[in-house]
């Protein structure tokens, strides 16, 4: 059994529209696949009507947290998407982005990168706009040769030159309320040096405390080293292990099921939601 439990569409930052992830991810094999977009479920009718036979569907969702500064990823799994204080802390979230890609896109032309809000808007297809979008536009406009050259200082990484901050939740409010609506959280990608600062094992612990399921090891940007560390700690601190793609599409070159999850593991997570259950297609 193939279990994918992090991927995006475009409706956040991924590259294709969820009908064809979920194509994808059944053409490459998988048996289970998650769509986590950004603090957003709006791509999830639209992946249930296309979902192809041999296919289920968990529904899902990518939290933004932040915290001393930081950014975190909370994966949320099977929740009630219309429980009131999740839905009203996500609309804010997605206000914020707008917010912020509004002010970066101002910078970026103070910078001389003439990129617009109008272009940006086009690639986020009406969704959250996202760095990736506006990354995607400074390639357009020729400022940059690859998305992932914006992520730096010199641009939008993290303190750069064009980088605005933004609302998000605290990470251990946000497991409690992914827990009140019925959901399972699990870390997303906790040791990643590559995206920057990696989380510390002490808020780790401080989130399984609040009610954290599970941490993400098998991920691209964990080397070996940072995928034992993450299970040593799983164990400690009695947390599941999850493995999965982060596929966004064309950006992270179509790699959905290059990292999976194990079915034992699934089966827990399902076991504990209460918010939704997975969807299988419907005999055809």
């Amino acid at each position: 059994m193939r279990i994918d439990l992090h991927s995006h569409s475009s409706a956040s930052d991924g590259t294709q529209p969820p009908a064809d992830v979920v194509r994808r991810a059944r053409a490459r094999g998988l048996d289970v696949l998650a769509l986590t977009d950004h603090d957003t479920v709006a791509g999830h009718p639209e992946a249930v009507e296309a979902l192809p036979g041999g296919l289920t569907f968990v529904p899902g969702m990518e939290l933004s947290c932040r915290r001393a500064g930081q950014s975190i990823h909370l994966l949320a799994y099977l929740f009630d998407a219309e429980e009131p204080e999740l839905s009203a802390e996500c609309a804010r979230i997605r206000e914020a982005r707008e917010v912020r890609g509004r002010l970066m896109v101002e910078r970026l032309a103070e910078l001389g990168v003439p990129v617009t809000w109008e272009q940006v808007s086009e690639l986020a297809g009406g969704g959250p706009v996202g760095r990736p979008h506006i990354a995607r536009a400074m390639v357009a406009a020729g400022a940059i040769d690859a998305p992932e050259l914006a992520f730096t200082p010199e641009w939008i990484g993290t303190g750069g030159r064009a980088h605005v901050s933004r609302y998000a939740l605290d990470p251990e409010r946000a497991v409690r309320l992914v827990r009140a609506a019925g959901g399972v959280p699990v870390l997303a990608h906790p040791k990643a040096v590559k995206r920057g600062a990696v989380v510390p094992d002490e808020w780790i612990a401080e989130l399984a405390a609040a009610g954290l399921f599970g941490i993400e090891a098998d991920h691209m940007d964990h080397d070996a080293a940072a995928r034992a560390h993450v299970r040593g700690l799983a164990a400690d601190l009695g947390l599941a292990v999850t493995g999965s793609s982060d596929d966004h599409g064309e950006l992270t070159g179509h790699r959905l099921g290059c990292e999976t999850t194990a079915a034992e593991v699934y089966e827990r997570l399902v076991a504990e939601a209460a918010g939704t259950a997975p969807v299988t297609p419907p005999s055809r």
